[in-house]
């Protein structure tokens, strides 16, 4: 009975230490998007970065040119 206890509690840790290292992964990508899909401009001619989520944001229909920004929804 004492080896099945210990193997949980191995168990439930390491699970831990990986879910906590996914987390830490997702969060330095977005960080990574942010920089290289904001603080560029363009236009309906010069897309932005291909970065995912990364799109041409208009202030008005008319407008020619943009600001790149993210316009896919963040979970």
């Amino acid at each position: 009975m004492g080896k099945k206890i210990r193997n949980i509690i191995f168990t439930a840790m390491l699970m831990a230490v990986l879910s906590a290292g996914t987390v830490s992964a997702r969060q330095l990508s977005l960080v990574v998007q942010d920089t290289t899909c904001q603080h560029h401009f363009c236009s309906r001619t010069q897309p932005c970065p291909n970065v995912l989520g990364c799109g041409c944001v208009f202030n008005n229909p008319n407008a020619t040119t943009g600001v790149c920004g993210f316009i896919a929804a963040r979970r």
